[in-house]
C-alpha cells in the first residue's frame, strides 16, 4: 500500500511539474509573439559613444537634454515602453518637444562599453529599461529605473509624463 502511495504521489507531483513547464513555455511563446509585433527602435551595432557626440552638438543647438532609453530589441518591457510612449500623443509630444529622445542599446552583441566606461550602465542594478538623461554638456542628471513607472502589463500615462515633466529644461 505504502508503495502505491508513493507511486500515485510521484505521478501527480510529475504532471504538477510538466503543467508548470508547459505554462511557462505557453508565457514565452505569447512574449515572442508580442515582440515580433512591436517596434524596435534600438540600432544594434550603432556606437553609442560616438552617437551621444553628435547628439550633445544637437541637444546645445536646441537647449534640450537628452533621454536616454537603455535596453534593446530584446527586451519585451523596453519595447513596451517604447510603444506606449510614441502611442501616447500627449507623451510622445512632451518627450519630441523638450527632449533629445535616443535609445540606447545594450545587448550581449553590443553592449556600449565605451559608453558605459564614461557613465556606467545602470541597468546592471537596475534593470532594463532604464532612462539616462544629460543635459546639453553631457552631465548626467537623472537616472530613472522604470520599474516604478509600471502599471499592469504597461506604464502608467502620470507616472511617466510627471517623470518627463520634472526633467525637461526649464
Amino acid at each position: 500500500m505504502k508503495k502505491i502511495c508513493i507511486i500515485a504521489f510521484l505521478l501527480v507531483a510529475s504532471f504538477g511539474f510538466s503543467q508548470a513547464e508547459q505554462d511557462v513555455e505557453a508565457k514565452k511563446k505569447q512574449v515572442e509573439e508580442e515582440k515580433a509585433l512591436l517596434p524596435k527602435p534600438y540600432n544594434e551595432i550603432e556606437d553609442a559613444e560616438v552617437k551621444v557626440s553628435e547628439l550633445l552638438l544637437k541637444a546645445k543647438a536646441e537647449n534640450k537634454n537628452i533621454l536616454m532609453q537603455v535596453g534593446g530589441n530584446w527586451c519585451i518591457w523596453c519595447l513596451r515602453l517604447n510603444k506606449f510612449i510614441q502611442d501616447n500623443e500627449e507623451l510622445k509630444q512632451i518627450a519630441d518637444n523638450n527632449y533629445i529622445y535616443y535609445h540606447l542599446n545594450w545587448s550581449p552583441k553590443n553592449k556600449n562599453e565605451k559608453f558605459f566606461k564614461k557613465y556606467k550602465n545602470p541597468g546592471e542594478k537596475k534593470g532594463y529599461p532604464v532612462f539616462m538623461i544629460l543635459n546639453p554638456k553631457g552631465k548626467l542628471i537623472r537616472v530613472q529605473e522604470t520599474g516604478s513607472l509600471e502599471e499592469g502589463k504597461g506604464y502608467s500615462k502620470e507616472k511617466v509624463q510627471a517623470f518627463l515633466e520634472a526633467w525637461k529644461r526649464k
